[in-house]
């Protein structure tokens, strides 16, 4: 029988991506955190680290991504739940689609590089063999404060 969350779970793993998007911000990353849920058990965890790494690749989806997936000794993510407190950007949405993740839970919505619907829809597109349901807005003005703070702080 698969697990099912409900509204309080989700906001209670968002909160749990919230504190990794922290991490990020204290460390001088673009806030963004990220956790992998199965079975009502988070698997995976990641905070943006581009700029501790010096990889671009080193995102917060990419990072739980890859966690998750040496947890589980396998790539296939399918009954897995990825909640990001930001939408992901194209190459997490790939990777997303190539870890055949089940479900993701967002934040808020990134304008600028949006992959889920915002500027261009890669999660759900038909033509993939894999498509990802998604749900956004889970925590969306905690998960948008964040980021406002953090680029406020850089601009002082």
């Amino acid at each position: 029988m698969n697990w099912v969350p409900d509204q309080a779970q989700h906001a209670g793993f968002m909160r749990e991506a919230l504190q990794e998007a922290e991490k990020a911000y204290a460390k001088g990353e673009v806030p963004v955190g990220a956790v992998v849920v199965q079975d009502g058990t988070i698997i995976g965890r990641g905070h943006n680290l581009r700029e501790a790494d010096k990889d671009a690749s080193a995102h917060a989806e990419m990072i739980a991504l890859r966690e998750a997936a040496r947890s589980l000794g396998d790539w296939r993510l399918n009954r897995a739940t990825l909640y990001v407190t930001m939408e992901p950007c194209p190459m997490c949405a790939g990777a997303i689609v190539q870890f055949r993740v089940g479900k993701v839970v967002y934040g808020t919505p990134d304008p600028k590089a949006g992959a889920a619907g915002s500027v261009v829809e890669l999660l759900r597109e038909p033509r993939f063999n894999h498509q990802v349901e998604v749900i956004p807005g889970v925590l969306g003005e905690e998960c948008r404060e964040i980021v406002r703070r953090f680029f406020r702080d850089i601009r002082k």
